[in-house]
């Protein structure tokens, strides 16, 4: 592969390990709802997708609409439990730091706010090479999987999206990168990631993170 002009990574589940426990948390908080959905269904339905797309959902299968703030709730449940601890995904500050040495522009594009973003790559010790390079779903009129986020982040970072790669872990995230024009590496390190579903929307699968700089042509 040619090296790219910008690298794009998602955050949870990217570059830090965040879905077990913000998914315990969903489940426990959609069952205080009177809807029994357990850890692994969350995982399969909401991975990948910004809280207010999880809001409808839920409210769809409740048969009733959620309180209008639930969202936001969840979304401050989640940063207090993730700032408690969070690990890196192993490799990826290495990862980051060969990206930055071989002179590839980089950001992050996450469907979490920026507020979580600081949290849980704050807690991981991620932050100081990140931080200023943060695009939110909630800077866009539509989250993944549409393309808007993507192509917002490279907007602002000054490229073109058929010179862009995007590092993700979920089928909304590779789906919104496909529909950016962009070339979209799979993530598949967890085993609960549906490595299938991504390799179908146009991913290449990779299953360890230190692979990624060779990946994309550094």
């Amino acid at each position: 592969m040619i090296k790219p002009d910008l690298v794009i990574f998602d955050c949870d589940g990217v570059l830090v390990d965040t879905e077990h426990a913000a998914n315990l948390l969903l489940s426990q908080l959609i069952r205080d709802e009177g809807l029994d959905l357990s850890y692994e269904e969350c995982r399969r339905r909401f991975v990948g997708k910004a809280m207010q797309t999880v809001q409808a959902e839920v409210s769809a299968l409740l048969g009733r609409q959620l309180p209008s703030d639930w969202y936001l709730m969840v979304k401050q449940r989640s940063i207090e439990v993730l700032a408690e601890g969070t690990e890196a995904i192993a490799g990826v500050e290495a990862q980051i730091l060969a990206i930055q040495e071989a002179k590839v522009p980089f950001c992050v594009a996450s469907s979490g706010q920026i507020e979580k973003m600081h949290a849980t790559l704050g807690s991981a010790k991620l932050l100081p090479l990140l931080k200023d390079l943060l695009f939110s779903a909630d800077m866009v009129a539509h989250g993944k999987p549409a393309p808007d986020l993507f192509l917002h982040a490279a907007r602002e970072m000054g490229h073109a999206p058929e010179v862009c790669v995007v590092i993700e872990d979920s089928l909304p995230g590779v789906q919104a990168g496909v529909a950016a024009g962009m070339k979209v590496f799979g993530y598949a390190g967890d085993p609960m990631t549906d490595r299938k579903a991504l390799a179908a929307a146009g991913a290449q699968v990779f299953d360890d993170m230190r692979d990624l700089s060779g990946l994309i042509g550094l």
